[in-house]
């Protein structure tokens, strides 16, 4: 079984900044991780792989600098790994990205699965594995916390936010993965070293995917964003302490007092 593995390099949540003039993320001089929800995407990838053999390819656009994920993702044991980078991708939102990486999917051409974190924590729209499927014209299915492959058949159950429901597609497919699926393995030495001595990161651009230009990047997003801040508190939070009972007592007390209950 070939399965693709959209992945994000995002910066670490611990160390955003804001560009108050441009309303953008800074990210130079940012730590980078993958995106949380991508590991498991990827650590699903390599359970199946296990059971049903194949091949795993990592897909990502962004910078050079993401080289450094994909790395990770290949020491983590996938087989094979992609950078989408060009000038002509920045400022992409989720459509024009959506557009570029099925560009990529169609260029590699065969594959069974294509699995992608439910969403990125830097953006968190949760849009481009759905539009990624609807730009391939692939059934799919979102917020999965369990994968069960059947032949040509995938069985999913998918988290909903009053309990799951249990759904069953043809594949080829795209599914979204939740952190409730799985728990990412470590990469090991030995996957690392080869990650990094032994293999190459294929580079894909604009004009190798003999995209439309007017798809792609600002020029080809519908979406702008206005204005981003950081949110600053209005007053400090107030930690409750004592027993269960007593914390609860308490915080009825405060919320009768700010006229929240009666």
């Amino acid at each position: 079984m070939d399965i693709i593995v959209c992945i994000k390099q995002v910066p670490d949540t611990n160390d955003v900044r804001i560009d108050e003039k441009k309303g953008t993320l800074i990210r130079e001089g940012v730590p980078s991780i993958i995106n949380p929800d991508d590991k498991h995407a990827i650590e699903e990838a390599l359970r199946i792989r296990e059971k049903e053999g194949g091949k795993i390819t990592i897909l990502t656009m962004g910078p050079p600098q993401a080289d450094d994920a994909l790395r990770e993702s290949l020491a983590m044991g996938a087989d094979e790994a992609i950078l989408l980078s060009d000038r002509a991708f920045a400022g992409s939102d989720t459509w024009a990205t959506a557009y570029s990486i099925a560009r990529a999917v169609n260029a590699i051409g065969k594959f069974d699965l294509i699995i992608c974190g439910r969403q990125a924590i830097d953006g968190d729209t949760a849009q481009v594995g759905p539009q990624l499927a609807e730009s391939l014209e692939l059934p799919q299915v979102t917020y999965a916390r369990k994968v069960e492959i059947s032949g040509d058949k995938a069985v999913i159950e998918r988290a909903l936010e009053d309990g799951h429901e249990t759904l069953e597609t043809s594949l080829p497919a795209v599914i979204t993965v939740i952190g409730d699926l799985n728990e990412p393995r470590y990469p090991t030495i030995k996957g690392i070293v080869t990650a990094y001595r032994d293999k190459e990161v294929g580079k894909m651009t604009a004009a190798d995917l003999n995209a439309d230009e007017a798809k792609i990047g600002l020029k080809g997003s519908p979406t702008q964003v206005k204005k981003t801040f950081v949110m600053v508190p209005k007053r400090e939070g107030e930690l409750i302490e004592g027993t269960a009972k007593e914390a609860a007592g308490t915080l009825i007390e405060r919320l009768q007092d700010k006229n929240v209950l009666r």
